[in-house]
């Protein structure tokens, strides 16, 4: 459905649903290990009740064990290019998964991964900075006017996330802002908004739903070796786990990691490449607060803001930052909301080709 070799066809409706060749599998161009974790998601469980519990902190200590073992005990990949991979909220995780593996062949652990970076969709990377970007992002579509704008800078401090700590001018433009975008779907402004609790967006309902009727087919169970008993309904989203802004732990699950900026920071030290793609009509994550804690990073610009083509067409827009032996490229999709690879999977794909097979120098903007 986004990266890997098959898709869903719903042509005749999600009962009726078909697998098919994805033409635009991620898998042509690597080798990629999917993991569901933590516990609870996918087809994953605990045969424990400790175990179930988990956090951010937790999944980052067991991905990078997972890496590990994964690569101890599949020797023939260990002198591939590693690259940590994350999309949404993994952006806080993914990070720090990363330094840990530099970290590791730093102290000498055996045996020496070959880490060359990571890739992040739709990152958060702020629990502040990301939602706090909204405001300027609906500004910046349209969405709301320069006055509402304006009054905001000029009286809410560079806070438009705790409105209940703002002044009444400040919380004046606030109301504005969210009467103005209360009906627009967050991960993809130009699509239909739902007027429910569903994370993704309405016209892939027939999609959505076929891939859970799939998934908690028994035969389609048994023939990826699925323990039976181990979990109830399969769901695309578990609730009890899936962030959304302010929401606090659960019973299950801490969001324990506000920020990962910081881990940003130190891999700028590291020999390492990283690729950050945001879709230009994604309001969850809006590409303006990526740019801007790129951008903190105080990492020079090496090449500056162009537009890339994908069939003649300008497929989105990109740029590198560079120094020593670090190098991250930020990529924009033209049309693409917070499912990048699902809005615009050709144009994903050419910019994870290009990124992939690209030197550090300027050939892979010609």
């Amino acid at each position: 459905m986004l990266l890997g070799p098959l898709s869903i066809n719903v042509d005749d409706g999600a009962t009726n649903a078909t697998l098919i060749l994805n033409q635009y599998s991620w898998t042509k161009m690597a080798s990629i290990v999917f993991v569901d974790i933590p516990a609870g998601t996918g087809f994953s469980y605990a045969k424990t009740e400790e175990a179930w519990i988990s956090s951010d902190s937790i999944v980052a200590t067991l991905a990078h064990d997972f890496v590990r073992k994964f690569l101890i005990d599949h020797p023939k990949f260990l002198k591939n290019p590693l690259y940590i991979g994350g999309i949404s909220y993994m952006g806080l995780i993914a990070p720090i998964i990363t330094m840990n593996v530099y970290e590791g062949n730093e102290r000498g652990d055996e045996p020496k991964l070959n880490i060359q970076g990571y890739i992040l969709g739709s990152p958060l990377t702020d629990k502040f900075k990301d939602f706090n970007s909204r405001l300027e992002f609906a500004h910046r579509m349209a969405l709301i006017s320069d006055d509402i704008y304006e009054l905001a800078m000029e009286y809410c401090n560079g806070d438009y996330v705790n409105i209940g700590t703002a002044n009444s001018l400040c919380a004046h433009s606030l109301q504005r802002y969210n009467q103005c975008t209360e009906k627009i779907s967050i991960n993809n402004i130009l699509e239909p908004y739902c007027d429910d609790t569903n994370f993704m967006p309405c016209q892939e309902d027939d999609a959505f739903e076929a891939i859970e009727i799939w998934a908690n087919g028994d035969n389609v169970q048994r023939a990826l070796n699925v323990s039976q008993g181990t979990f109830g309904n399969w769901e695309l989203i578990n609730t009890t786990m899936h962030y959304a802004e302010g929401k606090n732990d659960t019973f299950c699950y801490s969001y324990d990691i506000f920020s990962s900026f910081a881990y940003h920071k130190k891999l700028t030290t590291k020999n390492c490449r990283a690729l950050i793609f945001s879709g230009d009509h994604d309001m969850t994550f809006p590409y303006v607060g990526i740019e801007r804690w790129i951008a903190s990073l105080g990492v020079r610009v090496e090449i500056p803001w162009n537009p890339y083509y994908v069939d003649d067409q300008v497929g989105g827009y990109e740029m590198t930052y560079g120094e020593n032996d670090f190098s991250l490229t930020f990529a924009t999709v033209k049309g693409a909301g917070h499912l990048v690879p699902v809005d615009k999977p050709k144009e994903t794909m050419d910019v994870i080709k290009r990124w992939l097979a690209s030197p550090r120098d300027g050939d892979y903007y010609q």
